[in-house]
């Protein structure tokens, strides 16, 4: 039997509710992480557009498809950038977040469009699908992976004055 009163159960709460507010995650990545990152991201952008080179295309669908690596990019670290603002309590506006997200989709989209209307092998349309996820999901943590040592160098800096 529990023979707590309600009023030790509620100071726990307090105490537990205390801990979980001063709860802090300030580790930054570790080395391997980013590097790994990094590597994934140049090794993702590099294979993708030496697929592009040596594709027997027209040059405006080798445009095409790196225009839209290029878009697809920009628009998922603007995602990551809003999603880490509105977190760390800066200000972002609806508009902007709404557009980061539609951004990244029809990026997405646009290269499933073009891959599937494309006459390419569908070992092709793979490697370009693979790769420009790759450098996607690689855009992001390196995104991420700077925020969080900006981040934390300055608490740091903070913590030193």
């Amino acid at each position: 039997m529990n023979y707590q009163t309600t009023v030790s159960l509620k100071d726990e709460e307090k105490v537990k509710t205390k801990i979980k507010e001063e709860k802090v995650y300030n580790q930054k990545p570790t080395p391997a992480f980013i590097g790994a990152s990094w590597t994934a991201l140049l090794i993702g952008m590099t294979s993708y557009c030496i697929g592009l080179w040596n594709a027997t295309m027209e040059l405006n669908e080798k445009g095409y498809y790196f225009t839209i690596l290029l878009f697809g990019l920009f628009s998922v670290i603007s995602v990551q950038k809003a999603v880490r603002d509105k977190l760390e309590d800066i200000q972002v506006t609806d508009m902007y977040y709404g557009i980061s997200w539609f951004t990244s989709i029809a990026a997405i989209v646009l290269l499933v469009i073009g891959l599937w209307n494309a006459d390419l092998e569908l070992s092709e349309k793979g490697f370009y699908a693979m790769s420009f996820t790759l450098s996607l999901f690689a855009a992001i943590a390196v995104q991420k992976n700077t925020r969080d040592v900006a981040y934390i160098d300055k608490e740091i800096e903070i913590k030193e004055d």
